[in-house]
């Protein structure tokens, strides 16, 4: 899976905050979507953070997705790079638990019916929440395709 287009599509979709704020559901979010709450600061880090900073806890917290993945999924490894960096990025966004919620549209990955995977994603109430996020990874899903503009945007 390409990390570096993983991490250009998280920083696009999560924003980049160099002090602590509230998410839309009301958790302390900083950085590229680091959530505070599952795993607060390193001590000694006083907000705002550096860019250095910013980085460490992205690195850390892709690394941290993937080994969720590949514990609970690990057939993710045999899609394609598109769809493991989709799969990635909702992990990234719901957390592992929120991710596995997702039963009918996971067995739809997993059996490789991408179109029922990118309807079953955008009926859900995430995709409600997040709106042009979930209609761009589920484009993606079923198309096996990431526009470069929406990837670097």
């Amino acid at each position: 899976m390409n990390l570096q287009l993983l991490e250009a599509e998280l920083r696009r979709d999560e924003g980049v905050r160099y002090s602590v704020y509230l998410d839309g559901v009301g958790v302390p979010t900083v950085g590229v979507g680091h959530n505070c709450k599952v795993s607060p600061l390193p001590d000694g880090w006083v907000c705002p953070l550096t860019n250095g900073q910013v980085n460490q806890l992205l690195a850390r917290d892709i690394a941290s997705t993937v080994a969720k993945l590949d514990k609970n999924l690990p057939w993710w490894r045999q899609m394609d790079d598109v769809r493991m960096r989709v799969l990635a990025n909702m992990c990234f966004n719901l957390g592992i638990g929120g991710l596995l919620g997702f039963k009918n549209t996971l067995a739809a990955m997993q059996r490789g019916s991408y179109a029922v995977a990118a309807a079953g994603m955008t009926s859900s109430k995430w995709a409600s929440q997040v709106g042009a996020r979930a209609q761009r990874l589920a484009q993606a899903m079923e198309t096996g395709v990431m526009p470069i503009a929406a990837a670097i945007a």
